[in-house]
């Protein structure tokens, strides 16, 4: 049964895509990647990973994005396992490069970049990415190598080799949350506005949820709206945050390889906040955990008429509950209580900072 997905159009480049799409950073499972674990231990099967996929692609999802980085690899190759059992021209595909440095001076060496670009097509099995992202925004000492990555990216466009030029909405890298303090962090929003004039994006990728509603604090989809540009949102159910699925009264003790182990919001003492938030949203929407979905999804595609949503996925029952959970927009009304209720949490999460810290660096993360 194909699903009735709502289309959109990611700005004046003109890719259409269901407003659901599928995140495939899950299914590369468990890896690290300078020095820091940043994949997911739940999402080491194969098997799963195809029919995960093949469950989407049959209920209507085409929208699927990946990274280079993502399991290094494997999660491109994974899903070029679907790409080649489908019309390529029914896809739109998306990967990452930057994070993923080997042995190259900076992941936007041009060079590398080239090199990536390649790798990733042949992962995919395919001639030609849909959008193409710069996945961080780190171009080096006096963003020595920020000319030569827009140059390198808008000649693969030149080529035919992508379509579109993506970039991170307000970011920081993975490492700057760990070797800097708080207070000595540039400002983030003001950051990426500069980037954004200087490498003129077709596509943003920005952090959007209850939790954390990065993009409509910063004003993301505004500036979106102003220069005609797509949005694609990731985490839109905090990762399973929202979904209700973890217990405060017994937080997972995750695996290394697995980015949860670094994040404070995984710790049982935010998670009984994330809890008490829940609680009350429930309270107001009814106790069908298929309902915490609607609001979490809509919450993002609401904000902004040109995105589209990325629901990551390990097992294929969170699949088809993530598409099928979509339905029509809640009422604006209720949807703005929701969105209270959680603005409240985040700001609890937020003034329990120094309590939630890395066991293992004694660094701050979210």
């Amino acid at each position: 049964m194909t699903l009735s997905l709502p289309i959109r159009r990611l700005g004046a480049c003109g890719i259409e895509v269901p407003a659901v799409g599928i995140g495939c950073w899950g299914i590369g499972g468990p890896a690290e990647n300078l020095g820091l674990p940043m994949g997911w231990a739940s999402g080491s099967d194969e098997s799963a990973a195809q029919e995960g996929l093949e469950t989407a692609f049959a209920l209507g999802a085409r929208l699927f994005d990946t990274a280079d980085v993502y399991g290094l690899g494997r999660s491109e190759r994974l899903l070029g396992w679907l790409v080649r059992q489908v019309p390529r021209t029914e896809l739109v595909l998306v990967s990452k490069v930057g994070y993923f440095v080997g042995t190259a001076s900076h992941g936007y060496e041009p060079g590398h970049m080239r090199r990536q670009l390649e790798q990733t097509l042949d992962n995919l099995g395919t001639d030609h990415l849909d959008v193409y992202f710069l996945h961080h925004t780190d171009f080096g000492a006096a963003s020595e190598w920020l000319d030569g990555a827009v140059e390198q990216m808008r000649s693969f466009r030149d080529a035919g080799l992508i379509r579109a030029i993506g970039m991170r909405g307000p970011h920081r890298h993975a490492l700057e949350r760990l070797s800097t303090p708080r207070h000595s962090r540039a400002d983030k929003v003001e950051q990426f506005r500069d980037l954004f004039h200087r490498v003129r994006p077709d596509v943003l990728a920005v952090r959007d949820n209850l939790l954390s509603p990065v993009a409509r604090a910063s004003g993301v989809y505004g500036l979106a709206a102003e220069h005609g540009v797509g949005v694609l949102v990731n985490k839109p159910l905090a990762q399973g945050l929202l979904t209700g699925v973890y217990s405060p009264s017994a937080p997972r003790d995750f695996p290394p390889g697995d980015h949860r182990r670094r994040k404070r919001w995984f710790t049982a003492e935010a998670l009984a906040i994330i809890g008490s938030g829940l609680a009350e949203v429930r309270a107001l929407i009814g106790n069908d955990p298929d309902e915490l979905l609607r609001y979490a999804l809509w919450h993002c595609l609401d904000s902004y008429q040109h995105a589209a949503v990325l629901a990551g996925f390990t097992s294929p029952w969170q699949v088809r509950r993530n598409l099928k959970a979509l339905g029509q927009c809640p009422d604006r009304e209720m949807l703005d209580r929701v969105r209270r209720i959680m603005a409240d949490v985040q700001r609890r999460l937020d003034a329990g900072g120094e309590v939630f810290r890395d066991e293992a660096t004694g660094a701050e993360t979210t």
